[in-house]
């Protein structure tokens, strides 16, 4: 790898525009130390930095980009649709076209509104829900992340059933009262609030498989539970699909883990990597939804034709020989991690789900954010830099998932399990 001199100079420059230098925090490299690399294109699965070193992609835009980086189709159906206008500020054809193929996949959507981002798509579903059920309070999982939106940036108080606490500045105390904490995997954590809160909660709100506290797959009927739990109390229960969404499966985590939502959000992954994301659900809810009804929300740039078309192209091609070859490479990297670790004696977890996974490492098993914290940031700072030394771009966070696209090959796979045996044995050398 040549030295990122030119990566370098662009962050110092950064920093005099940009707070910290990056518009998402993540992007800084503060968890595994050093600066960013400044990308300067990228395709397939591989991504090539300003200094022109270039590296296999598990980072993926952090997901979306299941076909990988600038498929040619879609560069060519965005570049026609671009040429007849990118934003109209009015209705197009190709809006009530991707949402009746998003229903088809995700049947439970039986009505979608399209917003610009995840974050929008959680805060625009909580809403609805606080004005269908006539309550105020939601219920979020620890390690859950649903965006940036007030009211879900809050922390656990001094128990599992007490009120939320502001985790960033800006939030208030009363904005951060409303969100009540629980423990993923945990179904008495939930059953607890609602006891404690009876008739107050509007919705829970969960990643059916959680995928920003690194990946934790749901434990068996944990799912299943919260579904019965929040029927009971009239409760909307809320799937944030903005990672699980058509990557999990075609019809996203609720298809093969057999639960069904209220609502449901997606995020890029719809619109091919382009900022679009989603909401929907039942009818009954939805109807609510301006102009159909009194709960308000908008968007200059939602369903705009661009991300549209980028949708369209994206979802036609999820091909069922696409899962399996992601699963099947999806196993393989996740085993090869795991034999890595043991070869050089370090102590690793992986957690897998299709085509994402996190290498934990911790010797214990990851099932919620508690054990997640309980991984050593520190081993995987120094596996981050040997892999990326040696040509492989993964997280640059432990409590990330890393994404496999139609785009990695077997050998993409084979050399990034070659990079991640020195990789771990230069873990194992600085942790003696």
């Amino acid at each position: 790898m040549k030295k990122p001199i030119r990566s370098h100079q662009l962050f110092a420059r950064a920093q005099h525009i940009l707070p910290g230098g990056v518009d998402s925090p993540v992007r800084a490299f503060q968890a595994v130390g050093g600066s960013p690399l400044f990308i300067r294109r990228a395709a397939g699965a591989r991504i090539e930095d300003v200094d022109g070193n270039r590296f296999i992609d598990y980072v993926m835009s952090w997901g979306p980009l299941l076909h990988g980086h600038a498929p040619s189709g879609l560069v060519t159906a965005i570049a026609v649709a671009a040429r007849r206008g990118t934003s109209f500020g009015a209705p197009c054809a190709l809006e009530h076209e991707l949402g009746e193929r998003v229903r088809a996949l995700m049947p439970s959507m039986e009505r979608v509104r399209f917003v610009s981002s995840g974050t929008e798509a959680a805060m625009s579903a909580v809403r609805v829900a606080r004005a269908f059920t006539r309550r105020d309070k939601i219920v979020k999982f620890a390690g859950c992340y649903h965006g940036h939106a007030d009211g879900f940036l809050v922390k656990a108080g001094s128990g599992a059933t007490t009120l939320g606490v502001p985790t960033s500045p800006g939030v208030s105390k009363a904005v951060a009262a409303d969100t009540l904490l629980a423990r993923y995997n945990d179904l008495p954590s939930v059953a607890a609030l609602c006891k404690t809160h009876k008739k107050t909660i509007a919705a829970v709100i969960v990643e059916p498989i959680a995928g920003n506290m690194g990946v934790t797959p749901p434990a068996d009927g944990f799912l299943q539970g919260l579904r019965e739990l929040t029927a009971r109390h009239g409760i909307l229960l809320i799937f944030d699909e903005v990672i699980s969404g058509f990557r999990a499966s075609p019809g996203g985590a609720q298809s093969i883990l057999g639960v069904t939502p209220d609502l449901t959000c997606l995020g890029k992954i719809i619109g091919g990597g382009l900022p679009v994301g989603a909401y929907g659900g039942r009818a009954d809810i939805m109807k609510l939804v301006a102009p159909a009804g009194p709960v308000y929300q908008a968007g200059t740039l939602s369903g705009n034709p661009l991300a549209m078309t980028a949708g369209l192209w994206s979802v036609k091609r999820l091909t069922p020989g696409l899962y399996r070859n992601l699963a099947r490479r999806g196993a393989m990297l996740a085993a090869g991690l795991a034999d890595a670790a043991r070869a050089a004696n370090v102590p690793l977890q992986v957690n897998a789900h299709g085509s994402m996974l996190t290498p934990f490492f911790t010797s214990k098993p990851v099932r919620d954010y508690e054990s997640a914290l309980a991984a050593d940031t520190t081993a995987y700072a120094t596996f981050f830099g040997g892999m990326l030394k040696r040509g492989i771009n993964p997280p640059p966070s432990q409590f990330e998932a890393w994404f496999l696209s139609a785009a990695h090959t077997d050998r993409d796979v084979e050399q990034t399990i070659v990079a991640a045996r020195a990789a771990m044995k230069a873990v194992k050398r600085k942790a003696s």
